[in-house]
């Protein structure tokens, strides 16, 4: 057989063999107000801001913020630093808060007992950090804050991510999954999708969870905790369908 002939052959079982064995659970964790404190993180950016430039330029910057969330639908502040110095450019002191924000000491915002959680599921199955953002400071900051190690690597971060499920289920195949989220919105957009596939668990942590005029319009998660620590207090069984719950027990 020729080399060329060799290669070709080789692709092609590839191609044929599953990328990725199928697990059987896959717990998938937000980031933002799921296990690090973005609420607080947020309040500290635009108090600095107040500080070192005024209240005119944090309500500026405010304004930019909330319009780009809006036009993206995700939280980009390295964004509205960008579109806010297209309005200041001789303002070259402001380019200091993009330092500030990369050097930002995320560790510290990652909710107590956090990391336990994630602990704890990986000992029960497969986990994996399903959130949105940008390409830049998202990563960054679940890099410094430890959570991409904690999760050894298994980060996934997209614009929409209830519209990239399908792209989830190529990176980690499994025959049940766990979302673990502050939306109300996003859990029930993926359980219309993944139905009886997938447990929801509503953590209500951050100005989204707070916000009941809103999560009315919503139909309630799996199941809803307070803190992310409370997962702590659960057992594997009660992420699980019944029927795999009572033969697997605990």
């Amino acid at each position: 057989m020729s080399a060329k002939r060799a290669a070709q052959s080789q692709n092609k079982k590839r191609a044929a063999s599953p990328r990725t064995a199928e697990h059987e659970v896959v717990f998938l964790f937000d980031v933002d107000n799921t296990l690090f404190d973005n609420d607080r993180m947020s309040g500290d950016l635009f108090g600095h801001i107040g500080r070192a430039f005024g209240a005119t330029a944090r309500q500026r910057y405010l304004e930019i913020y909330e319009e780009l969330r809006t036009e993206l639908g995700y939280a980009d502040y390295l964004g509205a630093l960008e579109r806010y110095r297209l309005e200041e450019m001789h303002d070259p002191h402001f380019l200091n808060v993009s330092n500030w924000l990369i050097e930002y000491p995320f560790a510290k915002r990652v909710f107590p007992g956090a990391i336990d959680v994630v602990e704890q599921c990986r000992r029960w199955g497969k986990t994996a950090i399903l959130s949105d953002g940008d390409a830049v400071f998202q990563p960054r900051k679940v890099d410094q804050s430890g959570l991409w190690r904690a999760f050894g690597g298994n980060v996934l971060i997209f614009i929409h991510k209830e519209r990239e499920l399908d792209w989830v289920e190529k990176f980690y195949p499994a025959k049940h999954y766990v979302m673990f989220d502050d939306k109300l919105r996003l859990l029930e957009a993926i359980k219309e999708i993944w139905k009886d596939r997938v447990t929801t668990v509503f953590v209500q942590q951050g100005h989204y969870a707070a916000d009941k005029a809103a999560n009315a319009k919503y139909s309630p998660a799996d199941h809803s905790v307070k803190r992310i620590a409370d997962i702590l207090h659960m057992k594997k069984a009660d992420f699980l369908p019944k029927k795999r719950a009572a033969s697997q027990g605990a």
